[in-house]
């Protein structure tokens, strides 16, 4: 699902088509799209487009006579549309000490509370990646193990990685509609990028894989060098999971020796007796 920066430019690229424009006609591919009866869809034709905003990772088209088109329900009111707001705190409106406590309410990973929109809005699996690695944060570090310096210094992430990528893909689209909306893009630092080099320092980029996600994370610039368990893995591996990165590339290295030797000795001709 788009996340903030994608919804963001979306957003903008509208204003330019639909802003001030009369709504003719709702046309539903399918009628399961349409969550919501009262009032009826019918309601919002001949309206003319008066906004457009974000609640969460839905686009709002707000049109005159106190309607809101939201992909794809049409409420009446802010109290309409606050009855689908998940609740989660605007991170690029809000200060410190609201933030702290948003995140500090509960005790979660900081990897939960960034994707959770009912703590926060608009951020999901990529760029809460994006955020941790440029706050220097573990994915599993506790948000009531946070200081206040620390969720200052994780606010100041959050702002800089999702307005930093508003702006990029905002170049990208160069006006138009974002093309390839996707969780993975270009130029992230680690999210989606798996045992390829960190950009900051180098060492592979590690991932804790779970059902159809997975985080990703720099070991040496996240977790002082720790290898986090991924569950499975461990599952599999038991006490064989490797804790530090070094670990690791002593396995690596030593499955390579082992391949090499059997290659080698195949060479050979070195094989069991007939």
């Amino acid at each position: 699902m788009p996340e903030l920066p994608d919804v963001a430019v979306y957003i903008e690229a509208l204003e330019a088509r639909i802003m001030g424009a009369t709504l003719e006609r709702v046309r539903l591919a399918s009628p399961f799209l349409l969550r919501s009866v009262d009032p009826p869809i019918t309601a919002a034709t001949g309206r003319r487009v008066v906004g457009l905003s974000r609640l969460g990772k839905r686009i709002v088209i707000g049109l005159e006579g106190d309607l809101s088109l939201m992909l794809l329900y049409l409420v009446r009111g802010e109290a309409g549309l606050a009855e689908h707001d998940p609740g989660g705190l605007e991170v690029l409106d809000t200060d410190a000490a609201t933030f702290h406590g948003a995140l500090t309410r509960e005790n979660h990973t900081l990897k939960r509370a960034l994707t959770d929109p009912g703590i926060l809005s608009g951020i999901g699996n990529a760029y809460s990646d994006e955020i941790l690695h440029r706050a220097k944060m573990s994915p599993v570090k506790q948000t009531r193990q946070l200081s206040p310096e620390e969720s200052a210094r994780l606010l100041d992430a959050t702002r800089a990685t999702l307005l930093d990528w508003c702006d990029r893909i905002r170049t990208e689209a160069g006006g138009e509609f974002p093309e390839g909306v996707t969780a993975f893009r270009d130029g992230m630092a680690v999210h989606g990028r798996y045992g390829k080099p960190c950009p900051v320092c180098g060492s592979p980029v590690q991932r804790i894989a779970y059902a159809d996600n997975e985080t990703n994370y720099c070991a040496v610039c996240q977790t002082g060098g720790r290898l986090l368990a991924d569950r499975a893995l461990s599952r599999l591996l038991k006490q064989d999971w490797p804790r530090t990165l070094e670990e690791l590339e002593d396995r690596i290295q030593a499955g390579r020796r082992g391949v090499s030797a059997r290659r080698t000795s195949a060479s050979e001709g070195v094989g069991p007796s007939l």
